[in-house]
């Protein structure tokens, strides 16, 4: 029997918000009980029997001007045939955003994906931590240093590569995410069973 499958749908205009994405596969990695896999939305015509097939899909995107980038909605409008026959429904669903600024409307974009994961009756799994670096004793170091709830955020400098920023706190809470949502998905599954 084949283990259940953890997509990653994604877009990443310039590399940064790929990084997050392969933070959130290390993640689910660490679940040996399902497999992730990372789908670029600029792939995604070839993979939307993935999307149909997996337990479980992650949602992410650049903020751009305020919300989740074009590219990135284009992916979304095209997953109107899945949400008419309700494909997604009751799989297992999460978010993360990049931006270049501290805030940069980053929850504008995690709702879009949560109202993206509503809409096709999806069950969304939150960060599940506290907030970091918000006493005196905290540091940008600390896993969710920006403070998400609904998903995991992450801030990338506009004059560095993807090599170097995001910085390590941020891939480290994007990996908290995929493991979350991979442990999520193996108790879901074993409900349905």
């Amino acid at each position: 029997m084949s283990k259940p499958l953890v997509a990653i749908v994604y877009h990443s205009g310039y590399g940064h918000t790929k990084a997050v994405a392969e933070a959130v596969i290390a993640g689910i990695g660490e679940v040996s009980e399902v497999e992730g896999k990372l789908i670029p939305v600029e792939n995604v015509d070839a993979e939307w029997e993935t999307l149909d097939g997996a337990a479980a899909i992650i949602f992410g995107a650049p903020i751009y001007m305020g919300s989740v980038s074009a590219a990135f909605w284009a992916f979304a409008e095209k997953s109107s045939k899945r949400w008419f026959e309700l494909k997604w429904k009751d799989k297992i669903a999460a978010g993360f955003v990049n931006s270049g600024s501290q805030n940069g409307d980053k929850l504008q974009g995690l709702h879009a994906l949560y109202n993206l994961s509503q809409q096709h009756g999806m069950i969304w799994v939150g960060l599940g931590l506290h907030p970091g670096n918000n006493n005196s004793n905290g540091s940008t170091n600390d896993l969710n240093r920006l403070g998400g709830f609904g998903g995991a955020f992450a801030q990338s400098n506009i004059d560095q590569g993807p090599d170097v920023t995001p910085p390590d706190a941020d891939r480290r809470t994007a990996a908290h995410l995929g493991r979350r949502v991979a442990e999520a998905t193996v108790r879901w599954e074993r409900g349905k069973a």
